[in-house]
């Protein structure tokens, strides 16, 4: 079980993992062992998301959302599988626990008058200064 919050935890079933063989240092030990893990979240099926949360998560996850509602993670920094499956893991929990933060809502302002006539008065002074710059005319 993945904990992300007091609320949420997500569960083994929920969660696939695969190793495959990765690319970068490790000299001959890459040709042989699998240590890249591609870890995948059932998200669209998870019954421990909200559905606000599952909207937010698949903006938030972005190309690591597949078209039937999964996350995919894939991680091949380190040498060793078993660090590559945490730092994984802890990615798709920041993931989550990001998309658990409700945005806050935009409240559209205008401007006022008064900014709107300040504005125009700079603008023509600005213009009055430039103009007498000019040649005599």
């Amino acid at each position: 079980m993945l904990r992300i919050t007091d609320q949420i935890a997500l569960q083994d079933w929920e969660l696939v993992e695969q190793f495959v063989r990765a690319s970068g240092p490790g000299g001959q030990n890459v040709n042989k062992v699998s240590s890249a893990v591609e870890l995948r979240f059932e998200a669209e099926r998870s019954p421990s998301l909200p559905d606000p949360v599952k909207r937010r998560l698949r903006r938030l996850a972005g190309r690591r959302w597949t078209k039937d509602g999964a996350v995919v993670i894939q991680v091949s920094e380190e040498r060793s599988q078993a660090r590559n499956r945490e730092i994984a893991r802890e990615r798709l929990a920041e993931l989550v626990r990001k998309a658990t933060v409700v945005p806050k809502r935009r409240v559209p302002t205008k401007v006022s008058k008064n900014q709107k006539r300040k504005r125009v008065e700079e603008k023509k002074a600005r213009a009055e200064v430039k103009d007498k710059r000019g040649w005599e005319r």
